[in-house]
């Protein structure tokens, strides 16, 4: 009796593991067919409030307003915009003159002028350092391939000298040529001693 309890428990414990499963699979298979995105197919552009721009041609521009910057052209056009602004709103009549003395909006022009242009040098120098990094790359694999070719050439020419170690040279063939000549010299001019040295 307690033998058939406990089967008929676990045939109820079975069937609603299958149940809880077939219902989890269902979820999840819904929940995936809906997330899954299509590979094959570009992504629809998404709608933003920030204004869209060509990276590239704002490096270009921080690139060429940094090398502006840094010239000296830069450096007299700027004190001579601000010499003249002292001296307008020094000398000038008081209802000609908009910024006074203490020259409060120069110095928020100035101010202005160096917030844009720090960010643009930054921005400049990271191309700099993108490009010089690429350089480098482009660079190191030219030197292994350099050096690969170098090592073939020094086993091909070892191999070469191995080679013509073996071969007979035309300086080696003539010394044995004259020694053969000394030899054949030395034998008619002493013909009869080396038959009495024979005997």
């Amino acid at each position: 009796m307690q033998a058939r309890e406990h089967g008929l428990a676990a045939e109820a414990a079975d069937r609603s593991a299958e149940r809880a499963g077939k219902s989890a699979q269902s979820t999840g298979s819904s929940a995936l067919t809906r997330s899954r995105v299509r590979l094959d197919l570009p992504r629809a552009p998404r709608r933003s409030l920030l204004p869209e721009y060509d990276p590239e041609a704002f490096g270009r521009l921080s690139e060429k307003v940094a090398r502006f910057l840094g010239t000296g052209r830069f450096i007299v056009w700027m004190t001579l915009v601000i010499v003249v602004w002292v001296l307008w709103n020094i000398f000038a009549p008081d209802d000609l003159r908009f910024d006074k003395y203490p020259f409060i909006f120069l110095t928020l022009m100035l101010s202005l002028q160096a917030s844009y242009a720090a960010p643009l040098i930054l921005l400049a120098q990271n191309r700099q350092d993108d490009r010089d990094r690429v350089n480098l790359e482009q660079d190191r694999k030219q030197n292994e391939r350099s050096i690969a070719d170098t090592e073939y050439l020094t086993r091909e020419i070892a191999a070469l000298r191995m080679g013509l170690g073996e071969v007979a040279t035309r300086d080696w063939i003539r010394s044995e040529f004259q020694d053969l000549i000394k030899e054949m010299d030395e034998r008619r001019l002493f013909p009869a001693e080396r038959d009495e040295g024979d005997r």
